[in-house]
């Protein structure tokens, strides 16, 4: 936001905009992020949600209240900043500050300061301040990304087409199974925090041909490796008269459009979380694919050159080794097709060529970052699903809305769902999805 200050002078704006106000005084609102002092100069590193800049505080060049203000202030300090943006090439965002003016509106105590200092601190220790580690520039450049990441998802989806559509949070039965969901009492009966929203877009896709949702899941997986989360945010677009190829072109292209966004209008923020951005400028469509039996004997030619500790079962569902080595094989996302019908959800399509495999395909993100995207076309025949659904032993009864979908109007359709802190996780290239959302819920945290 920008804005005049009263009086006429000093626009207000904001760290990342200061550029268009080269040469100008300007006014900055942030919090104080660290502090310098060489003899009669002060170099005050100042952050306001959408950046930092160093001031310049010349102590001939100020009034002494002025100087001995800045000099007393602390870390996270808030204030209000007056000063001319001045063009330096060897500040971090180009620009630097020469500081005339400063209004403390609180000043933090000394003698309880800040918790977390520009040293080293312990894992558990930050996580346990998480609400004040999200403040620190590396923490803030991840959270801009996240939300530039949910913006061209949703950008891509509206304009090819899509609608959003909500589906509920609480939900009566699960989507691949009740072992790893959250029970919740709903007024005297069980009832479940979603684990997807796929059921439900399949009802409004066959209503408005192409939608798509957005929003939290619950996996009460007992799960402590650095892809997973108990709470997530879940993108899933679904399309009637679709089938897997069609999928898997959306996929790719959807993927391509978000990594481009997040280079064209967040370098800086990618720069600042020391991601290797070459990496990410390779990222086109298409990708390259494989089916299932292909790259399980990938795997285990890995394994016979001593790349894999051991063999590779047939049948199984890949883990998170097997996915890391595969995608690591590649450049840019690798799609995966045609699984083990049997080691899939009962709502996938089996391959009409092949019943043993169902219609799927699983995106893994390169270098060893593992799926980001799950799919499939689902499955449109009545009698089919009822009897997948059987097999699965699920209560039909809770299934009898969702068995209508086959019964009026039935079509091919297929869809797939992103999670967006693995995808945040790849694009910025954080070892652990726990930074990726402001606040994780893992296996054993549930504070702050």
């Amino acid at each position: 936001m920008t804005g005049t200050q009263p009086g006429g002078e000093a626009p207000l704006t904001t760290i990342d905009k200061v550029g268009e106000h080269e040469g100008q005084r300007v006014t900055l609102r942030g919090w104080l992020y660290n502090l310098r002092a060489s003899g009669k100069l002060l170099f005050p590193i100042f952050r306001d949600g959408s950046g930092t800049i160093q001031g310049i505080v010349p102590k001939a060049a100020v009034s002494p209240e002025t100087f001995e203000t800045v000099k007393g202030l602390t870390q996270e300090s808030s204030v209000v900043v007056r000063g001319r943006v001045r063009a330096d090439q060897r500040a971090p965002g180009g620009y630097e500050l020469d500081v005339d003016e400063v209004e403390v509106r609180q000043r933090v105590d000394e003698n309880a300061p800040f918790p977390i200092t520009l040293k080293e601190h312990g894992v558990d220790f930050l996580m346990e301040h998480r609400h004040l580690w999200v403040r620190t520039p590396r923490q803030s450049a991840i959270l801009r990304i996240r939300a530039e990441i949910i913006k061209a998802a949703r950008d891509f989806l509206d304009g090819a087409g899509f609608t959003l559509t909500d589906p509920p949070i609480l939900t009566p039965a699960a989507c691949e199974g009740t072992s790893t969901l959250f029970p919740v009492e709903y007024f005297g009966e069980e009832a479940f925090l979603t684990q997807s929203g796929q059921l439900y877009i399949e009802s409004t896709a066959l209503a408005l041909g192409k939608v798509y949702s957005f929003g939290p899941t619950f996996r009460a997986e007992k799960s402590k490796t650095r892809r997973h989360l108990t709470e997530f945010w879940m993108v899933e677009p679904e399309m009637a008269y679709a089938g897997l190829d069609e999928l898997m072109e959306l996929a790719e292209h959807f993927i391509a459009f978000i990594v481009d966004r997040v280079l064209g209008r967040r370098r800086a923020d990618l720069v600042l979380t020391g991601r290797d951005i070459a990496k990410l400028e390779a990222i086109q469509a298409p990708f390259p694919r494989l089916r299932y039996d292909e790259a399980v004997a990938m795997l285990n030619a890995a394994h016979a050159r001593g790349e894999l500790p051991q063999p590779f079962e047939y049948g199984n569902d890949f883990g998170s080794p097997d996915e890391t080595y595969l995608s690591s094989q590649y450049d840019r996302p690798l799609m995966v097709h045609r699984y083990p019908a049997a080691v899939k959800a009962f709502y996938m399509q089996p391959d009409p060529e092949d019943a043993r495999y169902a219609l799927c395909v699983d995106v893994l993100a390169p270098e060893g970052y593992g799926e980001v995207i799950g799919g499939s076309e689902r499955i449109a025949s009545y009698n089919l699903l009822k009897q997948r659904i059987e097999e699965h032993h699920l209560p039909l009864d809770a299934f009898g809305w969702y068995l209508d979908l086959r019964r009026y109007g039935s079509v091919q359709h297929a869809g797939f769902g992103m999670g967006i802190e693995r995808a945040v996780a790849w694009i910025c290239g954080l070892d652990h999805v726990r930074e990726t959302i402001p606040f994780a819920r893992t296996l054993n945290r549930m504070y702050p």
